[in-house]
């Protein structure tokens, strides 16, 4: 355990500027506050913030940083309160140790809700000061270094998953790699203890092998760059295991398959020598082709900066180089922590300050959007892959993505607003699908819309955080008031078969009943199924006859442009978008034109089945679920899909022709399949998409004409 003057004597070595008394009296004051407490390895408790604030005078943080760390314990577990150390060490102290006390105890919450808590407030207080985060990091390698104290598997797992979810992402993503490496590497050794030992085996056995090679690959390179005038610093390390054991998972590949275990680095002077010393290395020894990254050029998000290439270097060996210069070298292994005087740095960098911190501002947009802490940490998990693409925008920028970004994940980094009205989009000046994906250096230019908005089916394909967060927020939003309106309409109705006029105010009367804090909320109640209209009208008014269940249940309703049906008798479903509170069944495949019938299903609304749909006959003993319905939607051009059942000559050109009679009959096959085959016929089911039962009628009628087609019907079920 570090003593008290040692750390002061630290801290003062690189900053003689430190408050000296302020350091002594926060060490005294946790030796104090923790007093008998200790850990789970029998340590005296105060021993771990010591030890963490030792780690952050390895990094050269500020005295406010170090008497944090001294600190961060206090108010969670002992008596002290953030009153008693705002009286003796000051308000920015008191706020960075709240900003990294995680919450106490959340009662009735599942632990999985208690670290996503826990994450929501850490993400908060550090995008106010990123020594909040620096300070967590430090405490939680401590936490990691001491873990096998923990008498729980449970527990430790869980700590360690967290570690390898969470905060090892966070330390790259400020660029502090050694924090990285030593997280990822501990909690490798608790999550797959044999797959650690297996890797860290062999690279013993390489490194005792290669000792000697390495040492004259690393003189070769030397001696290279001093011919030409380069003065440079070379090195070369092993991998860390856990980066070895990854890229062994995510390429399926053996160990002995591995050719870049070991790399190299040369670190100069200069911007202008990196470029130098790679034209060299370049011009001496074959190059590995699509093996070479410019971050100089294009710095990583954290601010990280390098040249790597790889190439066939010293004795024809295939080998990883990193050039850069010293201060990139700095920033590589320290991120912002190599900048201790952060307000400073901040004020005289703001472009790098707006370039590394940009993702922070992203995970509180996620934040904002999210409906609970556990779909917030999902999120978060997406937004902090490691493995990244670059694109630009048409104006030059760069903008980071998780590998396997589509344009619409673009779209949402560049901006919400973009993301929302996106429409289409051209790579490389190209027009692509919305869910293609990008490459590195791919120029992505989207096309937008005022009339867009975001469509449920995009969930499926995007794989960053902040765009899946904004979609599923429009789709509860837009369901929230699909449910509302068909609630409102449904009740409508019920008021009106019972003679009653509907009015919001009767429905005020009976929220508290219903618990419900409004009218709005009430509706959706009705629409998502979880009352029936009957049910709020007999609460309005107590007098309202009882209803006697019929002894044959036909609701039907027939379409109204064709029946001219009263608007007293059905609920219209115009503007209900399928999907959210209406549904179209797959048994039957209703189109406009067709009879319907809804059927309510609790939590989920309705769902529209023809009114000769033989699964009907399963709910004749619920009378109460079912809903007249009206299509109401004469003039619309939507596509749905109709089914068909049809039986064709095994023929040269007979599938082929199929599909040419529907496509000129503005039809879309959007699903086929083969039911049955023999050597003259095909018996198939195909889907198409058309805008009402006219439209499939005037198909099928065509395809009747066709010679090769035996017979075609409108398929049920």
């Amino acid at each position: 355990m570090i003593r008290q003057f040692e750390l002061v004597e630290r801290v003062k070595s690189y900053d003689p500027g430190a408050d000296e008394d302020a350091l002594n009296r926060a060490y005294v004051y946790a030796m104090k506050a923790h007093g008998t407490q200790t850990r789970a390895s029998g340590d005296p408790y105060f021993s771990h913030p010591i030890e963490v604030a030792g780690i952050l005078t390895d990094l050269k943080l500020d005295d406010s940083s170090i008497i944090t760390a001294l600190l961060h314990d206090v108010v969670e577990d002992t008596d002290a309160s953030l009153e008693d150390l705002e009286a003796h060490f000051g308000g920015e102290i008191a706020r960075l140790v709240d900003g990294v006390t995680k919450l106490g105890r959340l009662e009735l919450q599942s632990e999985e809700t208690k670290h996503a808590e826990n994450f929501r407030k850490l993400l908060v207080a550090m995008s106010e000061d990123i020594r909040v985060l620096l300070v967590k990091l430090a405490d939680r390698l401590h936490n990691m270094q001491t873990l096998h104290f923990i008498g729980s598997d449970e527990k430790r797992r869980r700590i360690a998953r967290e570690t390898m979810d969470i905060y090892a992402p966070l330390a790259e993503r400020i660029g502090m790699h050694g924090f990285k490496d030593q997280l990822e590497d501990l909690a490798f050794a608790e999550l797959n203890k044999d797959g650690r030992e297996s890797v860290l085996a062999r690279l013993d056995f390489l490194r005792g092998q290669g000792q000697d090679l390495s040492g004259r690959i690393i003189e070769e390179l030397r001696s290279t760059l001093t011919s030409e005038g380069i003065k440079a610093a070379v090195s070369g390390r092993m991998k860390t295991p856990y980066s070895v054991w990854r890229k062994m998972q995510r390429k399926n590949i053996t160990f002995e398959q591995l050719s870049d275990i070991m790399a190299f680095r040369i670190v100069v002077d200069t911007p202008g020598e990196c470029y130098h010393a790679l034209g060299l290395l370049h011009s001496r020894y074959p190059v590995v082709p699509g093996r070479f990254k410019d971050y100089i050029s294009i710095p990583k998000p954290n601010g990280y900066s390098s040249l790597h290439t790889t190439i066939i270097g010293p004795e024809r060996h295939r080998i990883e180089v990193q050039i850069r210069t010293h201060d990139m070298h700095e920033i590589a292994e320290y991120g912002v922590a190599a900048h201790w005087q952060y307000k400073q740095y901040k004020q005289t960098h703001p472009q790098v300050e707006g370039r590394q911190y940009r993702w922070m501002r992203e995970l509180l947009d996620i934040l904002e959007h999210a409906d609970n802490p556990e779909e917030f940490l999902e999120h978060t998990k997406l937004e902090m892959f490691q493995d990244q693409v670059f694109c630009f925008t048409p104006k030059g920028a760069v903008i980071a993505l998780p590998r396997g970004a589509t344009p619409v994940d673009f779209a949402y980094a560049v901006h919400s607003e973009v993301g929302d009205t996106c429409v289409g989009a051209k790579v490389n000046g190209r027009m692509v699908q919305l869910r293609a994906p990008l490459q590195n250096g791919d120029q992505v230019e989207i096309i937008t819309s005022r009339a867009q908005t975001p469509s449920p089916d995009w969930e499926q394909f995007v794989v960053s955080g902040k765009a899946k967060a904004r979609i599923r927020r429009f789709v509860r939003l837009k369901q929230l008031e699909q449910y509302t309106e068909l609630g409102r309409q449904i009740l409508q109705k019920a008021f009106r078969q019972e003679g009653y006029e509907f009015s919001e105010k009767g429905l005020e009367t009976v929220l508290k009943r219903f618990r419900c804090d409004s009218v709005m909320d009430l509706c959706a109640a009705v629409g998502q199924g979880h009352l029936t209209g009957r049910e709020v009208v007999v609460a309005v008014f107590p007098g309202a006859k009882a209803e006697t269940a019929p002894t044959k249940v036909v609701p039907i309703a027939r379409a109204r442009a064709r029946q001219g049906k009263s608007k007293e008798t059905s609920v219209p479903i115009k503007g209900l978008i399928p999907g959210m509170a209406v549904h179209y069944a797959h048994c039957c495949h209703p189109l406009p034109g067709d009879r319907i019938v809804g059927i309510v299903t609790t939590g989920k609304g309705v769902t529209v089945h023809t009114i000769d749909c033989d699964t009907l006959e399963s709910f004749q003993a619920t009378p109460e679920r079912w809903v007249d319905l009206a299509w109401d939607v004469e003039d619309s051009q939507e596509q749905r899909t109709g089914r068909l059942h049809v039986i064709v000559a095994n023929e040269p050109g007979s599938l082929g022709g199929l599909s040419t009679i529907i496509g000129k009959n503005s039809g879309n096959i959007s699903n086929l399949k083969i039911t049955n085959r023999s050597t003259d016929f095909f018996e198939m089911i195909i889907d198409v998409e058309v805008t009402s039962v006219k439209h499939l009628t005037n198909i099928i009628a065509a395809l009747r004409a066709m010679p090769v087609i035996t017979s075609v019907e409108r398929a049920r079920g």
